[in-house]
């Protein structure tokens, strides 16, 4: 396994309304926009290819604004399409928060970042020594049936509490805001909390009688 590099003081951002990036997981992008392409070029000629995944928190004076945090991923993984796509893969590294935006020529953004506070982002993986999986496993049943959506359920029982909390974080379809409240949680527990109360709301939106977790 290749050393990580050290941590940049400034890294390229991708604001992406709803994609989230968490430490450890693995994210698919899709990019086909010049400025992401350049993005790209340029994190590839650098040491540490981390690419920062923010959500957008545009107010009424900034539609440009940024959330304090978010992640940056290390490109692990690309390929190119004949009509000049990528398609890449992110890991996650580390959440960091932004400082400022660093004004510059190249097309798309970067900003100045603080990786203080996540250093629990580059160790070992979490666990979750109050996950009740079986509960949580019937609440997200009833969730997939009300969406309809389907489920390897084999590999769900089987993943590790982080892989589980995580990827269910990044692939479910909350609301960016929800989003970023998930991002922020300070450990795997309360992220795994954050995630039951918002399927939880959802099902009540959808109108299911919805059991609780505790």
């Amino acid at each position: 396994m290749s050393r990580m590099p050290d941590l940049p003081d400034v890294i390229p951002i991708f604001p992406l309304p709803g994609a989230l990036m968490l430490p450890r997981a693995r994210l698919p992008l899709h990019l086909f926009e010049p400025r992401y392409l350049a993005m790209l070029d340029d994190c590839l000629k650098t040491e540490s290819r981390l690419i920062g995944m923010v959500q957008p928190a545009p107010t009424a004076n900034d539609r440009e604004a940024l959330h304090r945090i978010g992640c940056a991923g290390r490109v692990t993984q690309f390929s190119e399409t004949e009509d000049g796509r990528y398609m890449i893969t992110l890991t996650g590294i580390s959440r960091f928060r932004v400082e400022n935006e660093v004004d510059g020529f190249t097309p798309y953004r970067r900003c100045a970042v603080k990786w203080d506070g996540f250093e629990a982002d580059r160790g070992g993986p979490e666990s979750d020594d109050a996950f009740a999986r079986a509960k949580f496993l019937k609440l997200l049943d009833r969730y997939f049936e009300v969406r309809n959506l389907s489920a390897d359920w084999e590999t769900l029982k089987e993943a590790d509490d982080e892989l589980l909390i995580n990827s269910l974080s990044m692939l479910l379809d909350f609301d960016p805001e929800d989003k970023q409240a998930l991002l922020e949680a300070p450990s795997l527990m309360t992220r795994r909390e954050t995630l039951v109360t918002l399927i939880e709301y959802a099902l009540r939106g959808g109108g299911g009688n919805e059991g609780t977790l505790q």
